[in-house]
């Protein structure tokens, strides 16, 4: 069982590496990387590269880690007990399978996403040390022990927003996606844009890097930024010359609302143009 990329996802040699890496070692992948660079995507693609069926679990500031197992529905239980209904008789009723669960009990392997773990309070991944480690947990209401049938293959996400406990750290599989160079930059639009005209995603993609070049921006674009930039060229039908005019009306490219995202950008990347101009 080896990840060797998609038709839609480019990965590099070194990603693909750690993929199969994590798969050997049968350890959770620990995915790092600027926002935008495919790290939610490649769980996706990995888990149809490989026949898989995909598991997610998206990571908000007030998940608790044993959401991620069961949940126990007592405000339910407590309701019906004051109608009378009988399957207050059995607390399996009212029991909610987590993500994890699912995993463990599912008949084939899976591939689970533990998208943006960051975003959690931070002991969120300590408490979910044992339970990633051994591949079981315990039920206390029911009093009764989930074993995984197939160890699940995991991936977690991170932005970086909070520092990952050293405990977890170490039962992870580490890969941080460096920002696609040119090249590669080319290579994944080909797959979102095979038709694309030269000319203009030559003069797209300088842009895209001359902004990501300006320092002080407080928002570098993304890849997924600059997809949305390209997809809006070619909507509007953008003359390549329009990207590098020389008019000096014309201070930004046209729909740079697109990878600039705040108005501090925007006025850097004004003033910047604007000096350039009169350089010349």
């Amino acid at each position: 069982m080896r990840f060797e990329g998609t038709e839609n996802y480019v990965a590099t040699p070194d990603l693909m590496l750690a993929v199969n890496a994590a798969i050997r070692l049968q350890r959770p992948l620990l995915i790092k990387g600027e926002p935008g660079t495919g790290k939610t995507m490649l769980a996706e693609e990995v888990a149809q590269s490989l026949g898989l069926p995909l598991v997610q679990w998206h990571i908000k500031s007030t998940t608790k880690a044993q959401q991620g197992l069961y949940e126990y529905d007592a405000v339910s239980r407590l309701r019906d007990s004051q109608l009378g209904d009988d399957r207050v008789k059995d607390i399996d009723h009212y029991i909610v399978r987590g993500v994890l669960w699912q995993a463990f009990e599912a008949e084939t392997q899976t591939v689970v996403l533990i998208d943006e773990i960051d975003k959690a309070d931070v002991e969120f991944p300590n408490d979910l040390l044992r339970e990633l480690d051994r591949m079981e947990f315990h039920v206390y209401e029911t009093r009764k022990t989930v074993q995984a049938r197939h160890r699940p293959i995991v991936f977690i996400t991170s932005n970086n927003e909070k520092e990952l406990p050293d405990a977890f750290l170490r039962r992870c599989f580490f890969h941080y996606i460096k920002f696609p160079d040119h090249e590669t930059m080319q290579r994944i639009v080909d797959v979102h844009f095979p038709g694309i005209r030269e000319a203009l995603l030559k003069e797209a993609l300088d842009v895209f890097f001359g902004l990501r070049n300006i320092p002080g921006l407080k928002k570098k674009p993304s890849t997924s930024e600059l997809i949305d930039w390209l997809k809006l060229l070619v909507a509007e039908d953008i003359p390549p010359e329009v990207l590098r005019s020389h008019d000096n009306k014309v201070v930004v490219p046209p729909l740079v609302g697109a990878l600039l995202k705040n108005e501090q950008d925007v006025h850097l990347f004004e003033r910047l143009a604007m000096m350039a101009r009169q350089n010349r």
